[in-house]
């Protein structure tokens, strides 16, 4: 059951422990981010910048080159496999992370102690983890930027040695100097939280780069489905097992269906593979098969992924005459987004006779005009850079944010630059600095969390928050809500490495509460109310209502209902608040708006309210005020006996009595204002 709800406020709050329960919202997933730009954000003089290119026809050459849908020349090396990487110690078709010098005795010790390292969190070895640790800071000490970079994360989360944030940023920086991304990612976002952010927004627009050009050549799929392990305060059962892969029943059904000839079948299969969801490895070639065996059932959706996987060569040999032979087939179907490619290869000149950008530009405007988001990131490219048509900053900015609110990677990489360099839009290195981030967050340093759901789902608690710690450390809100909550949940088993062995309760909680944190000040409501209970109720830290009251605000701020609900309590019993009934109501009414189940709670405390008012020294009210320190007494016998049980009967019984109690009260303070001779302990 879940404990993040204020103490009873009558004594049938026992009726409702579990109504108001269902107040705490699934925390499967942050509020999806939508930009909202007002005139004030433009430039009102935006026709000429210093920094647009030129729009002259070799500057317009030029800059066709530099944005490129399908990337005509894969990069040399895949930043996946930069000195830190962890994902070859975890995936064994992998090829081996190398350092400057492959064979060095620092490369040999980082790869010995890393892996190590995952297998003591594996097996709950504290002394192993103790002896890997050692070894990756031996390799560290000779230079080796990827130990560096695991040393800077068990110094900052205080495993095997004191927690220390500047030692641990300073092991970042010499990991970072040295060419090292995910340790780049790790300052980017400690400067983020200090709100540096001319510093910040630096590191995040070459991570954010970086991740656009490997999200075309890695096999890890793009982050377009991070999974929270818990909804509220239980397990997100539903999202776990759609995540099991192959392994998972829906799937199974799926493809026996697609064996057995549904064209359907084949097309969802084929998206599964493509895209790498639902815990499935991407896998081209099986992408290709199954879009290919819908084509030719007649299912027409995937002939446009056809002319895109040609023109990108993935599972197959490029061939932009196919390429262009598919999406050509798709328009013609109606499937707008294969207008996307069809300007994109009139733009290039591939596998048509001729660069045509008038044609281009007819395309990507029927995709647009379709709600595309491609169409629409296209259009604007040409208008910023004065491809084929007029620039037009204005136009270009507003066919580049419908793009961004429709989740287009690339389109919120442009609008980050343009709030970067004050093109178009006023500059505002805080906007784009958060634009980066969530682009940087796609990155091939994101696998790890493919591992560490996969460690969790097997069981393998202790890697699962080695992993999900380690991409908290890189600024990941979901993986920061994850390790905490494993942490609160998995507490009493030795999974969590403190200073010295396995966390103390007290490691475990500050830990943990360091994690809510972080994650409440990237937007998670849930985080924020556990944050909130952490200070109200002396949970791992000193009791301060006043912090409670703070973070109750912040989650309050993002519409949360349960939120409501907290500060209506503590204005009604000055806890941390000024004691205030009107706004306790104001504030409880909040709550019903914004959640219709907030309804009986909230009809309870608005009875408590009523009877504070008019029977301040009532002995219910009384009564209601002795509930925090018989709660939880109160609420063990919810649990164990009513709850279940489900024993309404007894639930009912319960209410009537409580309600005959008030009742002979009353009476006898009737009695005792009619009669004032007559002795309080006198028989009624």
């Amino acid at each position: 059951m879940a404990r993040v709800i204020r103490r009873p406020l009558l004594l049938l709050a026992a009726v409702s422990v579990a109504i108001v329960a269902s107040l705490v919202r699934p925390a499967a997933a942050v509020r999806p981010f939508v930009l909202v730009l007002s005139v004030d954000d433009f430039l009102k003089d935006s026709s000429a910048h210093p920094s647009l290119p030129s729009a002259d026809s070799a500057g317009a050459d030029a800059d066709a080159d530099e944005w490129d849908d399908f990337a005509d020349d894969s990069p040399a090396a895949d930043p996946l496999l930069s000195p830190s990487s962890w994902v070859p110690l975890l995936d064994p078709t992998s090829s081996p992370p190398s350092g400057d010098e492959p064979d060095s005795p620092a490369d040999s010790l980082f790869v010995a102690g890393a892996r190590a390292m995952l297998s003591a969190a594996s097996e709950g070895d504290d002394v192993a983890f103790v002896t890997a640790a050692a070894q990756i800071e031996a390799a560290a000490t000779a230079g080796h930027p990827g130990a560096q970079s695991a040393l800077a994360f068990l110094s900052g989360a205080g495993m095997t040695r004191p927690a220390s944030r500047s030692r641990a940023f300073l092991l970042h920086k010499f990991a970072a100097d040295a060419g090292d991304l995910q340790s780049k990612m790790a300052i980017a976002y400690s400067y983020f939280r200090q709100e540096m952010y001319e510093e910040a927004v630096t590191l995040y627009a070459e991570l954010a780069e970086a991740a656009l050009t490997s999200s075309l050549i890695s096999k890890e799929p793009p982050v377009i489905e991070p999974i929270r392990l818990h909804s509220g305060t239980e397990e997100n059962k539903e999202a776990l097992r759609k995540s099991r892969g192959e392994d998972d029943e829906d799937f199974q059904i799926t493809e026996y269906q697609a064996q057995r000839g549904n064209s359907a079948a084949m097309y969802k299969l084929g998206l599964l593979y493509y895209y790498g969801l639902r815990g499935l490895r991407r896998d081209y070639v099986k992408a290709f098969h199954w879009f290919s065996k819908a084509v030719e059932k007649g299912d027409t959706r995937a002939m446009e992924l056809l002319g895109e996987i040609y023109a990108r060569g993935a599972g197959v040999e490029r061939n932009y005459t196919e390429a262009y032979k598919w999406l050509t087939l798709a328009a013609k179907q109606q499937h707008y987004s294969a207008y996307n490619g069809l300007g994109y290869l009139y733009v290039k000149g591939y596998g048509v006779e001729k660069k045509n950008l008038t044609k281009a530009r007819e395309y990507f405007k029927l995709a647009a005009d379709n709600k595309e988001a491609g169409g629409h990131y296209n259009l604007g490219v040409l208008y910023l850079k004065g491809i084929g048509v007029k620039r037009d900053i204005m136009e270009a900015c507003n066919h580049l944010l419908q793009a961004v609110n429709a989740g287009q990677p690339k389109a919120i990489y442009q609008v980050a630059k343009l709030f970067q360099k004050g093109i178009g839009l006023k500059k505002n290195l805080h906007m784009a600095t958060m634009l980066y981030k969530s682009v940087a967050e796609r990155g091939p340093w994101s696998s790890l969390s493919r591992w560490a759901l996969e460690s969790y789902l097997k069981g393998d608690v202790g890697k699962a928050l080695l992993l999900y710690s380690r991409m908290a450390d890189l600024g990941y809100e979901v993986a920061q809500s994850n390790a905490a909550w494993i942490l609160d949940r998995y507490g009493d088993q030795s999974i969590c490495m403190g200073e010295s062995g396995f966390c103390t309760d007290m490691e475990r909680h500050l830990r943990s509460h360091a994690l809510w944190w972080q994650a409440s000040e990237q937007g998670n409501e849930h985080a924020a109310l556990l944050i909130g209970d952490a200070y109200y109720y002396g949970r791992g830290v000193a009791r301060d209502y006043e912090r409670a009251a703070e973070a109750y605000m912040h989650a309050q701020s993002q519409s949360n209902a349960q939120a409501m609900f907290n500060l209506g309590y503590m204005h009604e019993h000055g806890h941390g608040l000024p004691l205030d009934l009107h706004l306790a109501k104001r504030y409880y009414d909040q709550a019903v708006a914004v959640d219709s189940a907030a309804k009986l709670p909230v009809m309870l405390a608005l009875t408590s309210l009523w009877l504070r008012k008019n029977y301040a020294d009532s002995f219910l009210v009384r009564f209601i005020d002795s509930l925090p320190d018989i709660y939880p007494v109160v609420e063990e016998w919810v649990e164990d006996v009513l709850m279940d049980e489900g024993n309404a009967t007894i639930l009912t019984l319960f209410a009537c009595l409580v309600t005959v109690l008030y009742l002979r009260e009353r009476q006898r303070r009737q009695v005792a204002a009619a009669n004032p001779q007559q002795p309080d302990g006198a028989p009624m």
